[in-house]
């Protein structure tokens, strides 16, 4: 959730959803408990319920089967989570190729345990930013359904950075307590996205134990490049556009804010001076140049001392501001946004603005040049070694919004390095995820929308025009590109409501909520928002109230 939203997450749009969620209480009881089996998997005591507050709305449930499947994932909900645990303890990082194979051939058996009648794993080849694609699970659930629903996952993960900061192994899946949880489970990958994800699993698989057959037919895309710029699905997606035939929306995170990676590389052979074969021993600096020191210096001006304002010229010329109507969603989200939560959620002190609307607005709608790694000479913790590194390599994500581009940022700091005397220093562009507009008139969003009030919290902030934040919330990037007629000609509504809680997306100690507390779902909860969602998609739990309908959308441009 990056869904990265996240990435979908997975990112702030699912965790901010999440927190103002309104807990499940005791409503599945209404159902059927004939109608589900106790499970006979492993005994974790997981309560279903957790320590949640709010109940669901039964008056709202008009289908007979899903109080069944509720109580289905009550009894169930131990399965469930070990499930997760499965997935959390196979490894699946994309930057180093760690368990990606095991992880894409894992993913298709989730896929033919469900009953889809296609299952592939596809190997995309090279890319066009000339790296190897990892590969791409596509699968498609025919139910003979009235309507088609894409379902976007990412199975890959971000590294292991920090080892020694866990409180328990990333790849164990160890359930903890948590304040105010009593159970979370910690691992990497828990809330980005293999929690989410698993979440819309069971909820999947609890629908088919209990009625046979799903209220949709599923295609599901699933890629191993999400935390690489999604640079597979780029090439996947582009070449098997017929595979989509058929979609009428996706499951996802809405619009998406575009996100361009590169490398910068600063070494003494290019420059002409310092090492030019290898580091060397530092007490040469006495008498050598030291690119190390060099590539620092260039840093410096690219940025403003603080480091959030990008000085490169013309990097905001083209920025189109918040409409009216999008001023108007972030200014309703504030009043109910609680920043110490999200902050905490989220594994940092505080956010650069304490006012939760210019918080919001920075998030979902700014624009940044982040320094996410440098190296180069003496890699080693601790001690000492004497080392002056003939190249230092530093990574930076730019996060940009309409109507800025990817390509057009890249040649601006170009020029402006040339400018600056570092015509030497290189620059290698990881990938770009262009920004994708959308908007909330659709059967999807009205089906989510109403399925919140359901869950007790009042219907999201609906838009009538495309924006690239109108996904219950907004911020981080996701390849939404590829599903909004850019690059393919797959053009489709993008929605999705989640309920479960985590934090700690890309960190130490990264977590998914097992058991809720207050407001904020656990598992079993979440489960049963994804199962009420798609039978509302499906029309098959009633009429959508008119009330929950957003106006007819305004003219575009």
């Amino acid at each position: 959730m990056g869904k990265k939203a996240r990435s979908l997450l997975w990112m702030p749009v699912a965790l901010s959803l999440a927190a103002s969620l309104a807990g499940c209480g005791k409503g599945s009881e209404t159902g059927n408990a004939t109608a589900s089996k106790e499970s006979s998997g492993p005994k974790l005591g997981i309560r279903p319920h957790g320590d949640e507050t709010v109940k669901i709305d039964m008056s709202k449930i008009k289908n007979p089967d899903i109080p069944k499947i509720y109580d289905y994932i009550d009894s169930h909900i131990d399965d469930h989570v070990v499930n997760l645990q499965k997935w959390i303890q196979q490894p699946s990082i994309s930057n180093t190729g760690e368990g990606i194979q095991e992880s894409a051939e894992m993913v298709k058996g989730f896929f033919d345990q469900l009953g889809c009648q296609k299952s592939q794993v596809f190997e995309p080849g090279k890319t066009k930013w000339g790296s190897q694609a990892n590969p791409v699970v596509y699968a498609k659930c025919d139910e003979g359904a009235k309507k088609t629903l894409v379902v976007y996952w990412q199975y890959d993960t971000m590294p292991v950075t920090q080892p020694d900061l866990w409180k328990a192994p990333p790849f164990e899946g160890r359930l903890v307590e948590q304040a105010p949880f009593k159970k979370v489970l910690i691992g990497r990958g828990a809330t980005n996205s293999k929690g989410p994800e698993m979440t819309f699993f069971n909820a999947l698989l609890s629908i088919k134990a209990v009625s046979g057959k799903l209220p949709v037919n599923i295609i599901f895309v699933a890629e191993g490049d999400e935390e690489r710029m999604d640079v597979g699905l780029n090439k996947f997606m582009t070449e098997h556009q017929d595979l989509f035939k058929g979609a009428d929306a996706l499951w996802g995170g809405g619009g998406s804010e575009g996100c361009v990676f590169v490398e910068l590389k600063t070494s003494g052979k290019s420059w002409g001076r310092g090492p030019v074969y290898s580091d060397i021993h530092g007490g040469n600096k006495r008498s050598v140049d030291s690119p190390a020191w060099r590539h620092i210096q260039m840093l410096s001006k690219l940025v403003s001392p603080d480091g959030n304002t990008v000085l490169i010229p013309g990097f905001y010329d083209n920025i189109v501001p918040p409409s009216a109507e999008e001023d108007a969603m972030l200014r309703k989200t504030a009043k109910t946004y609680d920043l110490k939560r999200a902050a905490a959620n989220l594994g940092v002190a505080r956010f650069i603005s304490d006012d939760p609307y210019t918080q919001l607005k920075m998030a979902r709608m700014g624009t940044s040049m982040n320094l996410d790694g440098i190296w180069g000479g003496n890699m080693f913790a601790g001690g000492s070694g004497a080392i002056l590194p003939n190249q230092i390599i530093s990574k930076h994500n730019f996060r940009y919004v309409p109507n800025m581009s990817g390509p057009d940022i890249v040649a601006k700091l170009r020029k402006y390095l040339d400018q600056l005397g570092y015509k030497d220093v290189e620059i290698n562009v990881v990938g770009d995820v262009p920004w994708a507009k959308r908007n909330t008139n659709n059967d999807l969003s009205r089906a989510n929308a109403y399925t919140q009030t359901i869950f007790g919290m009042p219907a999201p902030a609906s838009g009538n025009t495309d924006s690239i934040m109108l996904a219950g919330g907004g911020g981080g990037y996701w390849p939404a590109y590829l599903f909004s007629g850019r690059e393919t000609n797959i053009d489709i509504p993008i929605s999705a409501v989640r309920g479960g809680t985590g934090g700690n997306a890309h960190a130490a100690n990264e977590w998914y909520a097992i058991e809720g507390a207050g407001s904020q779902l656990g598992m079993a909860s979440a489960e049963k928002i994804a199962v009420t969602a798609l039978y509302n998609y499906a029309g098959l739990n009633g009429p959508i109230p008119s009330s929950d309908k957003p106006a007819a959308p305004a003219a575009k441009n």
